[in-house]
C-alpha cells in the first residue's frame, strides 16, 4: 500500500525541464515488477515489431530498431509511466503505399523516404507537444476513428493474404488484389496455410486465456521449429531470413525539396493519428489515479522516438495500446519496464538473430491478421449504432473512404469527415423551447414522460452551443421560428447555460435581435450566462448593455417572475 501511495504522489511532472520523468522517485522494490513486465512486453512486442516492419515494407530488423529507439526516447522525455512506444500497425499501412509509389521499386529510395517521413512526423509531434496542443487529439470523433481503423484492418488483412496462402502478391487497388487472391486459391501452399492458421489460433487462444500468455511468440517459435525440422523452406514456404547482428548507423536522409512537399500531407495525417492514439493510450492508462495526464508531453516523447528512428534507418513510431496494456496488467511500475525490454530484445537480436531465418512469413502475417482483427472494433460499432442518432453512418463512411481510396487519402479524408461533422454540430446546434417542470422552479426541454408548464406570453429559448459566426444566423432563425410557432409572445428569456463562448459576430447578431424584437414590442432577458469566458465577452461586446442590467438573471424562474407579470 505504501508503494502504491508513493507512486500516486509521484505522478507525471508537468514541465519539460528534465529527463526520465517516470523514474523520478524510483524504488528498488519496483525492479522485480518492472522486470516481469519487461519480459512480458518482449513476448508480445517481439513478434509484433517484426510483423509491423513487414507491413511497413521495411527490413525486419528495422522493427526492432523502431521499438528500441521509441522506448528509450519516450522513457527519456515522455511523461506517462506506462506507455509503450514502437512500430505500430495502425500507421504502417498508411504510409507504406504512398512511399512505395514514390520509390518506384528502388529499395534504397524507399528507406530514405521512410526515414524522412519519420523525421517529419517526429518534428510535428514535438512542435505540437511544445505548443501544448494536446487538444488536437480530440479533433477525431470516436465513430470516425472506429471507421478508419476498421478500414485499415481491411487493408492489413488483404495485404497479408498472399503470404498466408503462399501465393505471389499482386499490385493494384485493394479490391482488385482481393479478387486476384481469391482467384488463385487453387494455387495455395497447404504448408503456409497450416502455419498461418496455427499461429493465428495460438494468438487468439492466448488472448482469451489472459494477457500474460505470449501466444504470438509461442506460435512463431513453433512455426520456426517446424520449418527447420521438416525443411518447409524447400516446399515453398517463404521465411524471414536471419537478422543482421549490427548496430544501426546514424545518418540523415538526403532528399529533394519536391519529395518533402509530396510527403508533407502524409506526415500531417500520420502525426494526427499518432496524437489521437497517444492521447487515447495515456488517458486509458494514467500514470496515477486522479492525476491529469500531460498528453502534450507524451506527444514530445513519441515525436522524439520518430526523430531518432529517422536517423537510425527505421520508420515512424507510435504509442501502442496492447503493449501498454501488457505492461500495466503485468504490474509494471515505470518506464524501466520498457528499457529492460529493449535490453532483452537487443540481446536476442545479437545472439539469436540467425534463428529468424526459419521464421515463416506466413506466421508473421498471421500475427498481423490478429492485430487487424483487434482494431476492427465490432463491439464499438454495435454500441455506436445502439446509442447514437445515426452516427453509425460516420463509421460506414470512414470505412468506405479508407477501403475504396488509396489508404493515405482515405485516412486523410476520414479525418476531414470528422472535422466537417464537428463543424456541422456547431453550425446546427439544438435549440429548445423550455417548459417548467410541475411543482418546481426548474425549466427543462419538453419530455414525453412529464407534461411541462408554460407561462402565457413567455418563451424560454435555450441554444445549446457557443454563439459564434458559424451558427449565429441559424440560432436567430430558430428563435424566429419558435416565436412564430408560439404566438402571442411578449417576453423572450434566453437560457444561456449552453452558451460557453460568444464571439463578435454572435454578439452582434444577438444585439440586433434584441433591438428588432423590442421594436416589435417583445422584451428580451438573459438567464444563466454561467461561463466566465462568455460573460466577459458579453460585457466587452456591449451585449449586456443592450439587454440592460435589470434584464440579466441568475435563473429562468427569476426572469419570468420579474418580467413576466409586467408584460
Amino acid at each position: 500500500m505504501k508503494e502504491q501511495d508513493h507512486a500516486s504522489r509521484v505522478g507525471p511532472p508537468r514541465r519539460f525541464g528534465w529527463l526520465f520523468a517516470s523514474l523520478r522517485g524510483y524504488q528498488p522494490s519496483w525492479l522485480t515488477r518492472d522486470a516481469m513486465a519487461g519480459l512480458m512486453l518482449v513476448a508480445i512486442a517481439l513478434p509484433g515489431q517484426l510483423a509491423t516492419a513487414r507491413l511497413a515494407g521495411m527490413p525486419a530488423e528495422t522493427g526492432l530498431i523502431a521499438f528500441a529507439v521509441g522506448a528509450i526516447a519516450f522513457a527519456a522525455v515522455g511523461g506517462n509511466r506506462f506507455i509503450s512506444v514502437g512500430a505500430d500497425s495502425t500507421i504502417a499501412p498508411i504510409f507504406a503505399g504512398l512511399i512505395a509509389t514514390m520509390a518506384v521499386g528502388d529499395p534504397s529510395r524507399y528507406l530514405e523516404l521512410a526515414a524522412t517521413l519519420a523525421l517529419m512526423v517526429g518534428a510535428m509531434l514535438v512542435v505540437a507537444g511544445l505548443l501544448r496542443a494536446g487538444w488536437l487529439a480530440d479533433l477525431l470523433s470516436v465513430p470516425v476513428t472506429t471507421g478508419f481503423l476498421a478500414g485499415i484492418a481491411v487493408h492489413i488483412i488483404v495485404g497479408q493474404l498472399p503470404a498466408v496462402l503462399g501465393v505471389a502478391p499482386s499490385e493494384g487497388h485493394l479490391l482488385l488484389r482481393l479478387f486476384d487472391v481469391l482467384r488463385r486459391l487453387p494455387e495455395a501452399n497447404p504448408y503456409a496455410i497450416v502455419i498461418a492458421t496455427a499461429v493465428l489460433a495460438a494468438t487468439v487462444g492466448a488472448y482469451w486465456l489472459g494477457p500474460r500468455v505470449p501466444g504470438a511468440l509461442v506460435g512463431l517459435a513453433a512455426a520456426a521449429l517446424a520449418t527447420w525440422w521438416f525443411g518447409l523452406a524447400g516446399r515453398g514456404v517463404e521465411t524471414l531470413g536471419a537478422l543482421p547482428a549490427v548496430l544501426p548507423s546514424l545518418s540523415l536522409p538526403s532528399l529533394e525539396l519536391e519529395d518533402l512537399a509530396d510527403l508533407l500531407p502524409l506526415a500531417a495525417t500520420v502525426a494526427l493519428v499518432c496524437m489521437m492514439q497517444t492521447a487515447a493510450v495515456a488517458r486509458s492508462f494514467p500514470s496515477a489515479p486522479g492525476v491529469s495526464e500531460d498528453v502534450s508531453r507524451d506527444f514530445v516523447g513519441v515525436g522524439a522516438g520518430s526523430l531518432i528512428a529517422g536517423v537510425t534507418g527505421a520508420f515512424a513510431v507510435d504509442a501502442s495500446p496492447p503493449s501498454t496494456a501488457v505492461v500495466v496488467e503485468a504490474g509494471g511500475r515505470s518506464q524501466m519496464a520498457q528499457l529492460l525490454a529493449v535490453a532483452v530484445i537487443v540481446l536476442l537480436a545479437a545472439f539469436a538473430g540467425a534463428a529468424a531465418a526459419y521464421v515463416p512469413r506466413a506466421a508473421l502475417d498471421a500475427v498481423l491478421i490478429y492485430i487487424a482483427l483487434r482494431i476492427f472494433r465490432v463491439g464499438e460499432m454495435v454500441r455506436i449504432a445502439r446509442r447514437s442518432s445515426g452516427e453509425i453512418l460516420l463509421v460506414v463512411a470512414a470505412i468506405a473512404l479508407v477501403v475504396l481510396l488509396p489508404i493515405e487519402s482515405g485516412v486523410g479524408l476520414a479525418i476531414v469527415l470528422s472535422l466537417v461533422h464537428s463543424i456541422y454540430l456547431l453550425a446546427r446546434p439544438l435549440c429548445a423551447r423550455l417548459e417548467r417542470l410541475p411543482g418546481t422552479t426548474v425549466w427543462w426541454p419538453p419530455s414525453r414522460r412529464v407534461a411541462g408548464e408554460t407561462v402565457p406570453g413567455v418563451l424560454v429559448f435555450a441554444p445549446a452551443a457557443p454563439l459564434t459566426f458559424i451558427n449565429a444566423d441559424y440560432i436567430r432563425g430558430q428563435l424566429d421560428r419558435a416565436l412564430a410557432e408560439t404566438g402571442g409572445v411578449r417576453l423572450v428569456v434566453i437560457e444561456a447555460s449552453g452558451i460557453t463562448l460568444i464571439d463578435y459576430t454572435g454578439a452582434e447578431a444577438l444585439i440586433d435581435t434584441i433591438a428588432r424584437l423590442r421594436h416589435r414590442g417583445i422584451d428580451v432577458a438573459l438567464a444563466r450566462l454561467e461561463a466566465d469566458r462568455a460573460a466577459a465577452a458579453a460585457r466587452r461586446s456591449g451585449l449586456l448593455a443592450a439587454l440592460g442590467a435589470d434584464h440579466v438573471f441568475h435563473s429562468v424562474e427569476e426572469a419570468v417572475r420579474s418580467l413576466g407579470r409586467s408584460h
